[in-house]
């Protein structure tokens, strides 16, 4: 039995020993690794106390080779959750989502990361001719980053409706197609568009000299209008 204690021991001692620092957990994890290049990794608790008017916070998830990995927890110092995010390559990456200190629902983003060993994008090649149409794809670099990418929601966290959405293409916005809609339509304050019903038609105006024609004639069976043809 001591044998195996000494084992245990000596294994436990080596596994520590690859460390420059960590620290032990309540559960017994190890935590907060530092390895002997001075790098983070795996499991990390991060503590931030109040500052300057700032509210402090907790967030804990994985690091792998000094930058956040996968899925990030912020928590109040209170305990309360207030982010998850995702993180790919060391920056955020898909969907991240905010509460406030009442946990309720404020807003949801959408990030892109840029691979810093593979920094190029695909993009869309449009026709010079008509910019709507697409005849081919092409690869830029990019700055590896986080890009605002896709769609973000803001809401009312008491009413939990959407006040606002916004559409992002590699931190640029969406450009929106062009609506002939009338200036005065109602604004749907989720998207910013005018708002139009399905029986609506866009009516085109008449010029003044149709309708002039039109108020001359009018009950008139038989009208003779010139043609510009020629011949019998």
């Amino acid at each position: 039995m001591r044998y195996l204690f000494i084992l245990i021991l000596l294994i436990s001692v080596s596994a520590q020993a690859q460390w420059k620092n960590y620290i032990i957990g309540a559960k017994g994890d190890t935590l907060n690794r530092i390895d002997m290049k001075g790098q983070k990794q795996g499991p990390w608790v991060v503590h931030i106390d109040d500052l300057r008017g700032e509210r402090g916070y907790e967030e804990e998830g994985i690091f792998w080779n000094d930058k956040k990995e996968g899925t990030w927890r912020r928590f109040s110092l209170e305990g309360d959750l207030i982010a998850i995010e995702n993180y790919r390559y060391g920056y955020k990456d898909g969907k991240n989502t905010y509460f406030n200190y009442q946990g309720e629902l404020m807003r949801e983003e959408s990030w892109r990361a840029i691979d810093p060993k593979n920094p190029y994008d695909t993009v869309n090649v449009y026709d010079l001719q008509d910019p709507t149409k697409v005849v081919g794809r092409k690869a830029i670099k990019v700055e590896p980053n986080s890009y605002k990418n896709g769609t973000w929601r803001f809401y009312d966290p008491q009413m939990g409706t959407i006040e606002k959405t916004e559409e992002w293409v590699m931190d640029k916005p969406k450009e929106k197609p062009k609506v002939v809609e009338d200036d005065m339509a109602p604004i749907d304050p989720a998207t910013g568009e005018a708002t139009v019903k399905k029986d609506e038609k866009k009516v085109m105006s008449k010029p003044q000299a149709v309708l002039d024609f039109e108020k001359k004639n009018a009950g008139k069976k038989k009208i003779k209008v010139r043609t510009g043809s020629t011949g019998g």
